[in-house]
C-alpha cells in the first residue's frame, strides 16, 4: 500500500506490540468497504437496516457505559505541564506512553488491525493534513469512510514525508476506570483505549482537526476553529462566507444548514453549507482569510433533529448513514428518536436493543445518539465544499445562550476587541441541563475542551494573526438568538430568521449601515434589520433586546475577572487592555 518508511516502521513496531491475529490495509475502496459492513453486521458490531428506505443505512449500539465524549479522561500530553494549561488535563508524555502500553499489549489478539489513510481536507489542497489510524473497529473504518477523505491516495500525496499523524485506537474492554484518550502535540501522535464511542474513536475530529490542528496552526501560522462555515448567496449571484462558533445547545448546526425564510427564497437568497463543525482557516494569497472545512461528513445529534428543526440535516440521513444509538422500528426496519415525529413506534427496541414501550416515559434514544452522514447527502451543501482553496472569509460570529445581557447582536470595535468578545464568550445553564437556571459558563471561542494547548497561548495567536491580516481581516460579531421574555419564552424567532440577522451582519462588512456604538460594541439601528412578514415581532420588541443593559454587563465584568484570573501572567496584556476599556466604559 505504502513504500513510506515512517508509516511502515510504525505500523510493524504497533502489529508487534499489539499482536493482531490479521492486518487489513484499508485502500477506501467501496468493494472493501461492503466487505467490512456484511462482516460488522455478520458479528452484530452493525445491523442493516431498511435498503427501500434507507438505504446504504446502518444501526450502532455503543456499550452502555460509552456514549459519548470523555473529558475527564482526555489529556494533553506536552512535555511541560504548562503548555496545556489551566484549562485541559495533562499528563506527563513518558508516564502516559507508559500506562498505555500497559493497556494496549496485546490488545488486538483474536481480532484485525486496520489501517486507515485519510486526509483532512481536500486531497492534494494547501490546507490538507494526512492522518493514518491503526483500529481493530469495523465501526471505526466505515464511520471513518464517511467523516473524512479516507483513499490510498493520502500514501501518494505524502511521499516519503514524515509530516503526518500517528492515531491508535484499541477497544481493549471498554472499561471505562481504563479509559483514556491521549494526545501527544510534539509527537503529532493520538492514543485512545477502552472507548468505541465516536468521539472518542474516531480520531480525524476533536482529536486531530481541533487538538492536535490548533497546536499545528500555532506553529504554522493558520487556525483551526470548532466553527460552521456558511455561504449566503444575494439574488445577484455573489456569495458571502461567515465563519461562527457556539457552545453546545446554541444552534450551530441549524445555521449551517439556514433555509432562508420565505420572504428571502421569494428574493433569490439562497444559503450553502460549507461546513456544521470545524473550519481551518489560512491568510490566503491575496492577504484575506481563507476557510475549508476539514471534514467530509456529518456527526450529529439525532434528538431534536425533524422536518421543522433542521430539514436539511434529517434529509442529509436518508442514505449511506450510520446511526447509533437510536430506537430501532421493528416493523419496518428504520429508526427513530425522539422529536424526530409524533410518531414514535409501537414495536421497536430502545438504545440499549432493549424492548421498548413509548408509553413508559422513557427514552427510546440516547439524548447523545449520533448520525454519522456524507457531507454530499445534504440538499444545501456548498459547490466550493471540495474546493482546494476554501473560501474566503467576511465575517466572524460568536454566539451563546444569554437570556438577558448579549443583545440580539453586535460588532466588535476592531480584531483585538473581537479577540476579547471570542475570550469571554459564554452561555447559561437552563434548568433541564443542570437544575440550575442562569449559571455562566465561558467557552472561549467555543473551544475549551478542543484547545490542544495554553488557552491564553491560543488567544495571543489570534491576536498575532491580526496582525498578519491587517485591514483585510474579516470582522467580528457577536450574537444571541436566546433573550427572553418576563415569563422565560425566547423573544427572537430564530432558525431561518437568523438569515435577517446575518444579512445586517454581511452589511456591515460592506460598510453599507451604520451602527450605535456603545459600552460594548456596535450595535445595529433597530430599522436596519428586516422584519418584514415577521409574524408577532414588532419594531419595539426588536429594539427591546438590541438595548444593552448597563448594570448587567457591570456584573458580568466580575465574572470575566475571575476567568481570566486563570490564565495568570500568560494572559495577553491586549486583552487585559479590552478589559479595561470595557470597564472603563461602563462607567
Amino acid at each position: 500500500m505504502t513504500k513510506n518508511p515512517s508509516i511502515l516502521k510504525w505500523v510493524e513496531e504497533k502489529k508487534a506490540w499489539l499482536q493482531p491475529d490479521q492486518v487489513m490495509w484499508i485502500d477506501g475502496s467501496e468493494a472493501q468497504l461492503e466487505a467490512l459492513r456484511a462482516e460488522g453486521c455478520r458479528t452484530g458490531e452493525l445491523i442493516k437496516l431498511n435498503e427501500e428506505k434507507l438505504p446504504g443505512c446502518y444501526l450502532h449500539r455503543s456499550a452502555l457505559n460509552d456514549v459519548a465524549r470523555v473529558e475527564g479522561r482526555t489529556f494533553i500530553c506536552s512535555e511541560k505541564e504548562e503548555d496545556a494549561g489551566p484549562t485541559n488535563n495533562w499528563m506527563a508524555p513518558k508516564e502516559a506512553y507508559a500506562l498505555l502500553d500497559e493497556i494496549s499489549k496485546g490488545a488486538y489478539k483474536g481480532r484485525t488491525m486496520y489501517i486507515i489513510p485519510y486526509s483532512m481536507g481536500p486531497i492534494g489542497s494547501p490546507f490538507a493534513k494526512y492522518g493514518v489510524e491503526i483500529t481493530d473497529s469495523i465501526y471505526v473504518v466505515i464511520s471513518m469512510a464517511i467523516m473524512t477523505r479516507m483513499s490510498a491516495k493520502v500514501y501518494d500525496a505524502l511521499g516519503d514525508s514524515e509530516d503526518w499523524i500517528r492515531g491508535l485506537h484499541c477497544k481493549c474492554d471498554i472499561d471505562e476506570e481504563k479509559r483514556y484518550i491521549c494526545h501527544f502535540p510534539q509527537d503529532n501522535t493520538i492514543i485512545s483505549v477502552n472507548s468505541g464511542y465516536g468521539g472518542n474513536v474516531l480520531l480525524g475530529k476533536k482529536c486531530f482537526a481541533l487538538r492536535i490542528a490548533s497546536n499545528l496552526g500555532r506553529q504554522e501560522g493558520w487556525l483551526a476553529e470548532h466553527m460552521l462555515i456558511l455561504g449566503v448567496e444575494y439574488p445577484d449571484g455573489e456569495i458571502k462566507y461567515i465563519a461562527a462558533a457556539f457552545p453546545s445547545a446554541c444552534g450551530k448546526t441549524n445555521l449551517a444548514m439556514l433555509i432562508p425564510p420565505e420572504l428571502y427564497q421569494k428574493k433569490g437568497f439562497k444559503v450553502w453549507c460549507v461546513g456544521d463543525d470545524i473550519a481551518w482557516m489560512r491568510i490566503g494569497p491575496d492577504g484575506r482569510l481563507w476557510a475549508v472545512n476539514p471534514e467530509n461528513g456529518f456527526f450529529g445529534v439525532a434528538p431534536g433533529t425533524n422536518m421543522k428543526s433542521n430539514p436539511n440535516a434529517l434529509i442529509s440521513t436518508q442514505k449511506n448513514t450510520i446511526f447509533t444509538n437510536v430506537a430501532h422500528n421493528l416493523d419496518d426496519n428504520t429508526v427513530w428518536w425522539e422529536s424526530m415525529d409524533k410518531n414514535p413506534p409501537k414495536n421497536a427496541e430502545n438504545w440499549k436493543g432493549e424492548k421498548w414501550d413509548c408509553t413508559d416515559g422513557s427514552k427510546g434514544a440516547h439524548p447523545n445518539s449520533r448520525f454519522t452522514a456524507p457531507a454530499k447527502n445534504c440538499p444545501c451543501v456548498s459547490s466550493e465544499f471540495d474546493s482546494a482553496a476554501g473560501v474566503p472569509i467576511s465575517a466572524i460570529v460568536f454566539g451563546g445562550r444569554r437570556a438577558k445581557t448579549a443583545p440580539l447582536v453586535y460588532q466588535s470595535r476592531d480584531w483585538n476587541h473581537g479577540v476579547f468578545v471570542g475570550s469571554i464568550m459564554a452561555s447559561e445553564t437552563t434548568a433541564a441541563a443542570t437544575g440550575a437556571v442562569g449559571v455562566v459558563r465561558r467557552d472561549p471561542m467555543a473551544m475549551l475542551p478542543f484547545c490542544g494547548y495554553h488557552m491564553a497561548d491560543y488567544w495571543a495567536h489570534w491576536l498575532e494573526m491580526g496582525k498578519k491580516l491587517g485591514d483585510k481581516a474579516p470582522k467580528i460579531f457577536n450574537v444571541n438568538w436566546f433573550r427572553t421574555d418576563d415569563e422565560g419564552h425566547f423573544v427572537w424567532p430564530g432558525f431561518g430568521d437568523n438569515l435577517r440577522v446575518l444579512e445586517w451582519i454581511l452589511k456591515r462588512c460592506e460598510g453599507k449601515v451604520d451602527a450605535k456604538e456603545t459600552a460594548i460594541g456596535y450595535v445595529p439601528n433597530a430599522e436596519d434589520i428586516n422584519i418584514d412578514e415577521l409574524a408577532d415581532f414588532d419594531f419595539e420588541t426588536l429594539k427591546s433586546i438590541l438595548e444593552v443593559d448597563r448594570d448587567l454587563w457591570k456584573s458580568e465584568l466580575a465574572g470575566i475577572n475571575e476567568f481570566y484570573g486563570k490564565f495568570g501572567e500568560k494572559l495577553p496584556e491586549e486583552l487585559k487592555k479590552q478589559l479595561g476599556i470595557l470597564t472603563e466604559k461602563l462607567g
